[in-house]
């Protein structure tokens, strides 16, 4: 049995509602299938989650008419016999929550691709649960899906969201429609699950950077969690936990091209001549610097300074420490609300020689499965950025065992990441 996740750029219309309908129809064990909302249909066009997140701000009736103007659309083209004007009344005239208004998109949308499959749909708000601070109940949801599931042949369900212990809908952050097909998956002890998208896979970097970059074939668990965690974007980070809990190799599958190979995300380590499975990284994150004579010797320095942190919310994503100093980088947006106050609450918690927070870091990572066993991996990647003039001002290495990250200015990001892309792929083909 295989569970299918479908994104919104493979259903972002009715020819492309027919395209996914057909991979479905075209395999028998393909039973069970999460959609997420319409995505964009061009460049310039705004996708469904957002026009629902726009009306729930305004609350203004023609903000919700472009909405209805493309389900409808799609209702037509389709040809399918489905009444959503109950729906529309409900979501434009009953204040709900924020989650509740982001996640109508999956709602109707997957109430669409039942009625044109003929098959039953299975609302996950019954289905898929959050404790009182907003983290997924695994266990629970997985029991309860299995019960609902079990009983039926096929089914459809909306992915992204699911419901708080006092039944208000609760949402996954963006892109949370891959954790929907993964619980699906991990509940129905699936042999596959398949995560259908717009590209042929997991890619060695980001195209838009790296113009040469290839489609990955396979790639572990361990790796493609460090490859999201530090940036990519293909399949959500959260969503590899379950299938790799229950043992499911995740295919990355292309709708708008099905016949290609995509992607395998295995448990198993597949030797490649390449030690480095991928380059990703990211914009947009301070560094908070902190200096102290003598600071080795004060037992608690470090975690009354993460104290302040955990106060504001604010979470670090890699530490630099020193005899005298450590650094902590952090995502600037996490700061925009609190930066004087968090700055006076570590002054007055640590009382610091020195405290500054730097703004305008990215962060760069090379994955791979094979680099804790091959020398010379650090060399030629501070071979390759120091070529090019760019200067490190951060180096995480050790924290895990299959990824070194390197933090540099933004300015120099992109030149950064082709650079170290050429030192270790265009070396490994040659």
């Amino acid at each position: 049995m295989i569970a299918c996740k479908f994104g919104g750029s493979s259903l972002a219309d009715a020819q492309n509602i027919r395209r996914a309908a057909d991979i479905i129809r075209a395999n028998p064990e393909r039973r069970f299938v999460v959609v997420s909302a319409p995505g964009k249909r061009n460049a310039g066009d705004t996708k469904i989650t957002d026009h629902l997140i726009r009306f729930y701000h305004t609350g203004d009736v023609k903000d919700f008419q472009p909405i209805e103007d493309r389900f409808a659309e799609i209702i037509s083209e389709l040809g399918v016999e489905i009444d959503l004007s109950q729906d529309y009344a409900e979501m434009k005239h009953q204040r709900h929550n924020v989650d509740y208004m982001a996640s109508c998109g999956e709602y109707l949308s997957a109430r669409i691709m039942a009625a044109y499959l003929g098959w039953p749909f299975v609302d996950t708000e019954f289905c898929v649960f959050f404790d009182e601070q907003g983290r997924l109940d695994r266990r629970k949801t997985e029991r309860t899906l299995r019960d609902k599931l079990s009983q039926l042949e096929h089914a459809v369900l909306p992915g992204y969201y699911g419901a708080m212990p006092d039944g208000q809908v609760h949402t996954f952050s963006r892109g949370g429609s891959d954790i929907s097909g993964a619980l699906v998956a991990a509940a129905m002890h699936a042999e596959v699950y398949e995560n259908w998208t717009d590209v042929n896979g997991i890619l060695t970097a980001d195209p838009r950077i790296v113009s040469q970059a290839v489609t990955i074939p396979t790639i572990t668990y361990e790796e493609l969690q460090e490859m999201t965690y530090q940036g990519a974007t293909v399949l959500h980070e959260d969503a590899v936990r379950p299938a790799w809990d229950a043992g499911i190799p995740i295919h990355i599958c292309n709708t708008f091209c099905p016949e290609a190979e995509g992607t395998w995300i295995r448990a198993e380590n597949v030797t490649h001549d390449n030690p480095v499975t991928g380059v990703a990284g990211r914009k947009g994150f301070s560094v908070i610097s902190i200096e102290k004579e003598k600071m080795n010797a004060m037992v608690g320095y470090v975690r009354k300074t993460l104290s302040c942190l955990e106060r504001y919310s604010v979470a670090f994503e890699h530490m630099a420490t020193g005899l005298s100093a450590f650094s902590l980088v952090v995502p600037t947006a996490a700061l925009e609300s609190c930066r004087d106050a968090l700055t006076q609450d570590i002054r007055k918690a640590v009382d610091p020689d020195r405290l500054e927070i730097t703004d305008g870091f990215a962060m760069i990572a090379v994955v791979g499965f094979g680099m804790m066993n091959r020398p010379g991996i650090s060399g030629k990647l501070f071979s390759a950025v120091g070529d090019i003039g760019t200067n490190v001002r951060i180096i995480d290495q050790g924290g895990s065992p299959m990824s070194i990250v390197i933090g540099v200015e933004e300015a120099c990001f992109e030149d950064s990441t082709r650079a170290i892309y050429k030192k270790f792929f265009d070396c490994a083909s040659a």
